[in-house]
């Protein structure tokens, strides 16, 4: 059998065809100069840790061909990924050697992402973004191995406490924490400070080591009453595990906010936009007892003038909320003395609070 070729449809086709060669001779010819898909590699990788909010070591990296504009966007495993350092702060700038660096707080393994200008990363994900979408290259890395950190803690009212030494952006702004700035005295009184060493100013944050869910938290403070204006004294439940939304977070908070002339003490159930969540009054000067009873779906708040709560003893402020009130999880109670960056009146002054007992009862 004799095979024929046919000729009409190659003669129809050929103008396609000188085209599609043309352009695989102008591909070859021109491949050196095609741009390079960027590289994204870590340098430096912290330890492997449970994670947590005591503690932030240095990762670092290195790009290789990013545009400029481009951003690094880091996240630490710990049961999901968490963006780093803080949710108000998620990009890292990349240097103009190609290097970039920041703090991150502790987890099992770690990413890096380089991101387009414009890219919006979520704060909490259990899985990592995947290329396209904004995401240029991802480079992730398991944590090494290495003795596991020991946190201060302190033994106050009976209970352990864990104290704070990694930043926090409570407040809406970055504050640097110093665990030297908690401490519990002879008498057994805590005591909490903001105060400037070595040149770097620095806030207190404790919280409890496990949690107690529903019953009553009563806390004796000593005179709080004229803290300068931008400092803030929070005693709150508060679960870090979950979205800010959703925190199970109950505040006794004692501020200015920044206005000299503002009520000093507010209750809330947080999210303290909501109107009907927060309760503000006027506390004098002297010893104070703060008391959060924690029921389903009530949370009732008191302040009373002295040490002692009775029959005899006088009350200041009484408030009931029972909209929004979460459910016990994974919270603990935390005790912290901070600065509020947003205020116009910051001075940064040396301050200290003394709670002298704290009390839970189922």
């Amino acid at each position: 059998m004799t095979f024929i070729a046919d000729t009409s449809c190659l003669r129809q086709r050929r103008p396609e065809i000188f085209l599609a060669l043309v352009s695989v001779l102008l591909i070859g010819c021109h491949s050196k100069d095609l741009p390079r898909k960027p590289s994204l590699q870590l340098t430096r990788v912290p330890m492997a840790n449970p994670g947590g909010p005591e503690q932030l070591e240095y990762i670092e990296g290195r790009v290789a061909d990013a545009r400029p504009c481009r951003q690094i966007v880091l996240y630490a495993h710990s049961g999901v990924w968490w963006i780093q350092p803080l949710a108000n702060r998620p990009f890292t700038k990349i240097q103009a050697d190609s290097t970039w660096k920041n703090s991150t707080h502790l987890g099992t393994e770690y990413a890096a992402l380089l991101v387009e200008p414009g890219y919006h990363p979520e704060s909490k994900v259990a899985t990592l973004p995947k290329e396209g979408n904004g995401v240029i290259a991802v480079a992730t890395a398991t944590g090494k191995a290495a003795a596991p950190i020991i946190s201060k803690v302190l033994h106050f009212s009976g209970y352990d406490w864990m104290v704070r030494a990694a930043a926090s952006d409570r407040g809406g702004e970055t504050n640097s924490y110093d665990p030297a700035n908690a401490w519990v005295d002879q008498k057994g009184y805590l005591h909490l400070q903001m105060a400037v060493r070595d040149g770097r100013w620095s806030c207190a944050n404790v919280r409890l080591a496990r949690s107690l869910g529903y019953g009553t938290y009563r806390f004796v403070v000593q005179d709080s009453a004229d803290l300068q204006p931008s400092a803030v004294l929070g005693i709150f439940t508060l679960d870090e595990g979950k979205p800010d939304e959703i925190r199970n977070e109950l505040d006794i908070e004692l501020s200015r906010w920044g206005e000299p002339g503002k009520k000093n003490v507010q209750y809330v159930v947080q999210p303290y936009y909501v109107p009907e969540n927060i309760s503000r009054f006027m506390v004098p000067a002297g010893v104070l007892t703060h008391t959060l009873r924690w029921q389903p779906g009530v949370a009732s708040f008191k302040t009373t003038r002295g040490p002692e709560v009775g029959s005899g003893s006088k009350s200041i402020s009484e408030h009931v909320f029972t909209s929004g009130v979460p459910t016990p999880a994974a919270e603990t109670v935390h005790i912290e003395l901070y600065e509020f960056h947003h205020s116009k009146n910051i001075s940064q002054r040396p301050a200290e609070v003394v709670i002298e007992k704290f009390e839970y009862l189922p």
